[in-house]
């Protein structure tokens, strides 16, 4: 692996929320200096009373461009948007923090795009929030989409012995399984082969989810939509030489790729990839947007508003976020 050490620009996400808080808790460990530069975009000072809130030790330098960051340990460098209110309270809707999510990401991406920084890494927004503040996207993934000019993303998520890409995320069931098409299935699994590929597996083995309990067993459950979805795009991978096997029962995918049988499973819709992720490494699991021009990745939880400006929410899940982001970011062609 290159000496490089990747600039990881971390976005604030709702001030409202747990996000200032696991970002500074996070860059008062030293080690993560020694993954990457990280760069917050966000509000200097709602960081500043965040590392308050959990003792922190670590100083807040506030700066207006990526060049005048200087990535020492005990200092957190944040370009500093200035959009929050001092009396902003903790744990509640905000439109104010919802449109500041916003244009972090905005931000991030314009620096993302101009080469200032090598990948970018999510804290936690809040949907209503961010529709409330006049921002009519499902998520992040959708957003970062937009603002990329990206057609098609895919979101893997990522725990301990465990990753899972998604064919469809933020839909209803009835939607998702109207929307899955061997086309779809087939580009959402060579992103994620092609993802796996960067970041040093060589040939990944990749389990399909069917549709329908124990895969639609030969016609005995659903109306064939495992024969009309999936199957055809499995034979064309198949082909081009993937390992990709499916689609098989999720009951028991989950529980081979756990075992090490699989490095990626391919789930249909939302619930069934993150149910077994979250119980799997809810505090150490990663959100990775998978067919960006950056890489993106992301805490797995929420804005967490009942514990919010509290100090006691998780930093892990954000530690292994920027691990994570660094090792895509250094592997990039």
């Amino acid at each position: 692996m290159s000496n490089y050490l990747p600039i990881i620009g971390i976005t604030m996400g709702d001030a409202s929320g747990v996000g200032p808080e696991v970002i500074v808790k996070s860059l008062n460990h030293h080690v993560v200096y020694q993954q990457c530069r990280p760069l917050v975009i966000g509000d200097a000072g709602r960081l500043e009373l965040a590392n308050t809130i959990v003792n922190g030790t670590a100083k807040i330098r506030r700066i207006k461009e990526a060049s005048e960051a200087q990535y020492e340990p005990g200092t957190i460098d944040c370009i500093d948007l200035n959009l929050i209110p001092a009396d902003l309270p903790f744990g509640q809707l905000s439109a104010v923090a919802g449109d500041g999510a916003y244009r972090f990401i905005a931000r991030a991406v314009e620096l993302a795009e101009a080469r200032q920084i090598d990948a970018i890494c999510t804290a936690p927004l809040n949907k209503e929030a961010l529709h409330a503040g006049g921002h009519k996207y499902p998520g992040h993934t959708e957003m970062l989409a937009h603002l990329t000019h990206v057609d098609e993303v895919s979101m893997m998520l990522v725990a301990p012995q465990l990753r899972v890409i998604h064919v469809t995320t933020h839909m209803g069931i009835i939607d998702a399984i109207r929307k899955i098409e061997p086309g779809l299935v087939q580009r959402t699994i060579e992103r994620g082969n092609a993802t796996l590929i960067k970041a040093g597996i060589e040939r990944p083995r990749i389990g399909v989810c069917g549709i329908n309990p124990h895969a639609g067993e030969n016609g005995l459950f659903g109306y064939g939509e495992e024969e009309e979805k999936i199957i055809p795009a499995v034979k064309i991978l198949q082909d081009k030489g993937l390992d990709v096997t499916g689609p098989l029962p999720a009951d028991t995918l989950f529980f081979r790729a756990g075992r090490g049988d699989f490095d990626l499973v391919v789930a249909m819709y939302h619930d069934q990839g993150h149910g077994p992720v979250k119980v799997l490494g809810l505090e150490a699991g990663v959100n990775v947007t998978v067919g960006l021009e950056v890489i993106r990745t992301s805490v797995d939880h929420g804005t967490a508003f009942d514990i919010a400006g509290k100090g006691i929410a998780d930093e892990r899940s954000m530690l292994e976020a920027l691990r994570q982001g660094a090792e895509l970011a250094t592997r990039r062609g």
